[in-house]
């Protein structure tokens, strides 16, 4: 590897080891064993290195989740399976999870990696309607990728959220599908 991947493969490291907020350009230089000179050489800031790494990291994270699945799509138990393989992967994605929620909360510190983030919400929520509803990606309209996809990204933030935060008290896929299946079953009793 020449200084720009090993650079990429150290600012990964850290992002994974200390955050965003927490990595200084010292620490990628030691975790790449490349010199300081060449972050700005090769990215031209430590930030535009890091959301970089940031990038790589999701679409590694991204390209190796794919759950096995149960279920026929949109049914209680394809819900279930597919939160199950989130839960499992949780202590493998916590390091993701974290530098999600960092840059969500503090989104002005690094506008070039909202901007990517940002443009990259609609594929990851088409990704995940996919996933619950079993209907392929190219299948689904922008309504179902909005709405369905806009659910399954808040549930997905705030099951990331107690996780990190407290996973002894975190929500199961077991519990998250008893919820639904109660909201369910409030809806049709309002409306029959």
């Amino acid at each position: 590897m020449g200084h720009r991947e090993d650079l990429l493969e150290g600012a990964k490291k850290c992002l994974v080891e200390k955050g965003f907020a927490r990595t200084t350009a010292r620490d990628v230089v030691a975790a790449s064993g490349a010199n300081l000179a060449s972050i700005g050489y090769h990215y031209g800031s430590k930030d535009a290195l890091l959301t970089q790494a940031y990038v790589e990291l999701a679409r590694e994270w991204g390209d190796a989740f794919r759950p096995e699945v149960a279920g026929d799509g949109g049914s209680l138990e394809r819900f279930r399976s597919v939160w199950e393989g989130v839960i499992s992967r949780q202590a493998e994605s916590a390091p993701m999870w974290a530098a999600s929620m960092e840059i969500v909360l503090d989104r002005d510190r690094l506008p070039q990696l909202r901007e990517m983030l940002l443009a990259a919400e609609p594929e990851g929520r088409r990704g995940l309607t996919s996933m619950f509803t079993g209907i392929p990606e190219e299948e689904l309209d922008e309504r179902d990728v909005r709405t369905l996809g806009g659910l399954y990204q808040a549930l997905l933030t705030g099951v990331m959220a107690q996780w990190l935060s407290n996973p002894e008290g975190a929500v199961t896929a077991e519990e998250l599908t008893e919820a639904l299946r109660r909201i369910a079953e409030g809806v049709r009793k309002s409306e029959g």
